[in-house]
């Protein structure tokens, strides 16, 4: 296995480093999904990082919203700007919302270019 390595999410600790990290599918599904569950600079949020306040999907405007083509519509969009401004070398292939209720879930199938890399990414914003 070649590539770049780095550290995943959630932070844990390993036995070998002092920080887990990894490489491949299980660093690209932790790229995705810092992006997409950190809240960014919207109307109702400041930003959660205060270094970089802009950084982050913004989906948790969708949370506790009744489901609709509406709601899902957005969520599509804010996916989609999101990895296109902070992932750009990241393609959606596939991208499924599910609600139940006031539950969205997000599952998309994304690939990593020049590496090729592959993986689901299921989030719950």
């Amino acid at each position: 296995m070649t590539g770049k390595r780095g550290i995943v999410l959630p932070f844990r600790r390993d036995q070998k480093r002092d920080v887990a990290s990894g490489m491949g599918p299980k660093l690209l599904i932790s790229k995705v999904k810092q992006v997409l569950l950190t809240d960014g600079d919207t109307p109702r949020s400041g930003g959660e990082l205060p270094w970089r306040t802009a950084f982050g999907a913004g989906l948790s405007l969708l949370r506790h919203q009744t489901g609709g083509p509406v709601a899902e519509e957005l969520a599509r969009v804010y996916v989609r700007d999101a990895l296109r401004r902070w992932l750009p070398n990241v393609e959606v292939t596939e991208m499924t919302l599910m609600v139940s209720g006031t539950r969205l879930t997000i599952r998309l199938r994304v690939q990593e270019k020049p590496s090729g890399d592959t993986a689901t990414v299921e989030v719950n914003p």
